[in-house]
């Protein structure tokens, strides 16, 4: 077993036996045990009483954070004429259409979020192999498949965060850097909880929260009480 570095075994040692704790407690721990030399990510992962291998309990949607994820996004769009015009004027940091699909196919994907108009899917389409895995294929559910590109790019980069269960019902997410403000950091927690919350497939039976864990890029994690979590506490 590889040997701990002296700050990971302070920070390890700093959440021993501190499990279930208020998201208050948790954003605390977490910024002090952020010392790496770049500014970490502070991440939610949710353990959900669901198996996404059935279409009735899949978990999936985005949430508008409060104060953003402090990271800057890149954002591709399939699109042509006024609307790919329209992309650019927003923001979009890649614009196209049949050249920008020859770029992924050739296995360059530059951008964090990627979005499409309804009529350039069957081309998007094309890309599913590439883009699936990697959770970027464009999809109505999420407002990634949109007439509305301008508003899709303006929320891709304004803190606009997807989220996916995984086959074991987990979710994860980043929710702000180290870098903010204690508070901040709670309320993005809270709103990604909440809009988890809401998106509870029909087909969930019984404990839909089952573990909510909080952490850093470089840092241990550590459990939150699910009451303080979903600001019930």
């Amino acid at each position: 077993m590889a040997k701990l570095g002296k700050r990971m075994k302070s920070a390890r040692e700093a959440v021993a036996g501190k499990s279930d704790i208020s998201v208050e407690d948790a954003i605390t721990l977490i910024k002090s045990n952020a010392k790496a030399k770049f500014d970490e990510t502070v991440e939610i992962a949710m353990n959900l009483g669901v198996d996404p291998r059935h279409a009735d309990q899949m978990v999936r949607g985005t949430v508008s954070l409060p104060n953003g994820t402090g990271k800057t996004v890149r954002v591709a769009v399939f699109a042509r004429g006024p609307k790919a015009e329209e992309a650019k004027e927003a923001g979009a940091d890649i614009v196209g259409a049949e050249d920008l699909m020859e770029t992924i196919q050739g296995g360059t994907i530059e951008f964090d979020r990627c979005i499409a108009t309804p009529d350039m899917m069957p081309v998007v389409g094309r890309l599913g192999k590439i883009l699936g895995p990697r959770n970027l294929m464009p999809n109505p559910k999420v407002g990634t498949v949109t007439m509305d590109v301008a508003q899709a790019v303006q929320d891709a980069k304004g803190g606009q965060v997807q989220f996916r269960a995984e086959k074991a019902g987990v979710v994860h997410a980043g929710v702000g850097k180290a870098s903010f403000e204690a508070d901040k950091l709670v309320e993005n927690v809270r709103a990604f909880v909440d809009a988890v919350q809401k998106a509870k497939p029909a087909g969930a039976k019984g404990a839909y929260l089952k573990k909510i864990s909080l952490t850093s890029t470089m840092g241990p994690g550590v459990t939150v009480d699910i009451t303080s979590a979903t600001g019930n506490a």
